[in-house]
């Protein structure tokens, strides 16, 4: 595989993330039955338990705000912005033009900072309701768990505005009462047996990074809220060559899998943007989709084989096949499910070998329109490369925002002959133009071929290249943009992202009323100054396309500015579904969108879902509240 930086980075990543207990895997070439196994269970192969508390999520991590603790925006004494760490590419580098474009565009000042933020204070923590019974069993099985104040709070929440904005403010509500860390299957069948027998509540946690309230616990609930960390299942169990399947625990971290199986030749290729915490239970859970789906496939497609506990018993195929006619697919029912019917332990997944060879680009068009017009041709010519993403003028200039110091005169003075050629001698609109990322995989000849293909297609819409390094820079930003929320709420400014899936036909004019419906709203709840509404188009298929909405505003002088936030979300979401747009493309609806759910999949549909619930779980033992 050419090396490329990208890679590396997330090879780096890796390293740094606290080892995971896992067997060691090797590739054993072609031997039959070219069949790696790691051992079962864990405890159960060594006769051990772990002795103290799993911490590994917090201790690395932020429990009110985005990813790594070392890593994070700031403006500096000198009023630079820079972001701190090691991790990314961008860390440990001066952002000059930040500063200039965040004052600009919000109305925010340096000089208005957000009072000092609370450290955790768990004493103020709501006191656990504990099941006596429930935890005696745990100890007799062997099974870890905690009631500590900062286990808890850590797993009460996923990454909703108003989730974040709450603990910065140092207010909970209710946060589990318990957490427990399974490590493996048996040790699950073991907990939902025992949380049946004893009824407790049970809400499995993954990696933490939902943004449709899925990990909220329900206030009323009187019981023993559980909260199943799935962290110490993290292994790769086996990996077939010869079927090119990888069979993992579900609690395995996104980077962690890759990395693993790049050890052994191989990749999935799933790549959600938060493929550095999230889990794969997890993107079963809520039918993820990866920034290369064009070649991998959503997770949906990469899905051979799923085992889940419910409180009726493990559900399971009989057999891992490609595809079987045997009525509806039972993992039609799992995929989704986001933690209602039980939990996700086991996933057999499609492999290939890693790509030979990977190449960035970017293309820069006139206007959105013939970004977009673009982007459906190569749709229907079905020869997206591995990522293909518009984003629109507001979303380039964010972008070119971030662009960090310049290393060198020369570098500066290429930079400043670009921008000549593009503006001046092609004549584009600063204020108009669109940049679209890509990325190119596999062996080297078909890639050089391919990437010929979509340059060709893209000169006949106005398209002119724009270079290798800001198709990989605009790749790489996915990586590092859900961080700038946390610094937005230091200065008065909040933000989220949303997302929808919808027909080509309806793409501008929906992207252009969502907008509007933005602006409109805020406007009339007496937000000051102009929001940010901007959009770019991520998946693209042969029926429509995926498109990811960014909206944030500087709510200084408003009381309550959650509660104005939430009404434009809704409004937004109200203007998506009438423009013809899904209720989500691959966040999931949680509890944050279900008021649309009946709307989106009829009342038959909601019955459904609702026979499935009442026959799997008849106690609610999953209860969340997620979905219904």
């Amino acid at each position: 595989m050419a090396s490329n930086s990208h890679s590396s980075e997330r090879q780096q990543i890796a390293q740094q993330r606290l080892k995971i207990i896992a067997g060691h895997i090797q590739n054993h070439g072609n031997k039959e039955p070219a069949r790696v196994f790691a051992n079962e269970c864990k405890g159960e192969a060594d006769n051990t338990k772990p002795k103290t508390v799993p911490k590994r999520r917090q201790e690395i991590m932020k429990w009110n705000g985005w990813g790594y603790s070392d890593s994070r925006f700031l403006f500096n004494k000198k009023g630079q912005a820079e972001f701190t760490g090691k991790r990314y590419r961008l860390s440990g580098t001066i952002i000059p033009g930040l500063k200039d474009w965040f004052e600009s565009t919000f109305g925010a000042s340096l000089e208005h900072k957000t009072p000092p933020k609370p450290s955790l204070n768990t004493a103020a923590l709501p006191a656990p309701i504990l099941n006596e019974g429930f935890m005696q069993e745990l100890n007799a099985a062997g099974i870890p768990f905690s009631h500590e104040a900062e286990d808890r709070i850590f797993r009460a929440h996923g990454h909703c505005l108003h989730e974040i904005f709450a603990l910065r403010e140092g207010k909970c509500g209710r946060i589990p009462d318990l957490v427990v860390w399974p490590n493996c299957h048996n040790d699950v069948v073991k907990i939902v047996e025992l949380a049946c027998q004893h009824n407790v509540c049970v809400i499995p946690y993954g990696g933490g990074t939902s943004v449709s309230n899925a990990l909220e616990c329900p206030p009323e609930e009187k019981r023993t809220i559980v909260s199943l960390d799935t962290s110490q299942m993290n292994r790769i169990l086996w990996i077939d060559e010869k079927n090119l399947t990888a069979h993992a625990e579900a609690g395995i971290i996104g980077q962690d899998l890759e990395r693993l199986l790049n050890e052994s030749g191989y990749c999935t290729g799933h790549e959600p943007d938060s493929m550095e915490f999230s889990t794969l239970g997890g993107w079963v859970a809520t039918r993820a989709s990866g920034m290369k789906k064009n070649i991998y496939g959503n997770i949906e497609d990469l899905v051979v084989h799923i085992k889940m506990m419910t409180p009726r018993g493990v559900i399971e195929k009989s057999c891992q096949v490609p595809r079987m006619s045997a009525g509806p697919d039972v993992h039609h029912f799992i995929l989704g499910s986001e933690g209602t019917l039980g939990v996700i332990t086991e996933v057999t997944l499609k492999i290939r070998p890693v790509p030979e060879y990977q190449k960035y680009g970017s293309v820069v068009f006139p206007n959105f329109e013939q970004g977009v017009a673009c982007l459906r041709e190569v749709a229907k010519q079905r020869c997206a490369p591995a990522s293909i993403r518009l984003m629109d003028n507001a979303q380039f200039q964010f972008g070119h925002a971030l662009k960090p110091q310049v290393s060198s005169i020369f570098t500066s003075f290429l930079d400043g002959l670009k921008k000549f050629y593009i503006t001046k001698f092609k004549g584009f609109d600063p204020n108009q133009l669109c940049v679209a990322t890509l990325l190119f995989e596999g062996d080297r000849e078909r890639v050089l071929q391919h990437e010929k293909q979509v340059y060709d297609i893209a000169a006949k819409f106005g398209g002119l290249a724009a270079g290798e390094d800001n198709g990989q820079r605009g790749y790489m930003l996915t990586f590092v943009i859900a961080y700038l929320r946390d610094l937005g709420m230091d200065y008065y400014v909040i933000g989220e992202s949303f997302e929808t899936s919808v027909p080509w036909d309806r793409i501008l004019d929906l992207c252009s009323n969502v907008k509007e419906r933005i602006v409109r709203e805020c406007k009339e709840k007496g937000v000051q100054f102009p929001p940010l509404s901007t959009c770019r188009v991520t998946q693209t298929y042969d029926a429509g396309a995926c498109v990811y909405f960014y909206f944030a505003f500087n709510y200084r002088g408003i009381s309550d500015p959650i509660m104005v936030y939430d009404e434009i979300e809704h409004a937004a979401r109200d203007e998506i579904l009438a423009n013809g747009g899904s209720l989500s493309h691959h966040h999931g609806v949680g509890k944050l969108r279900k008021r649309w759910l009946q709307e989106t999949i009829s009342d038959v549909g909601i019955g459904m879902l609702k026979s499935v619930k009442e026959y799997v779980d008849p106690n609610n033992i999953f209860g969340n509240r997620n979905l219904l």
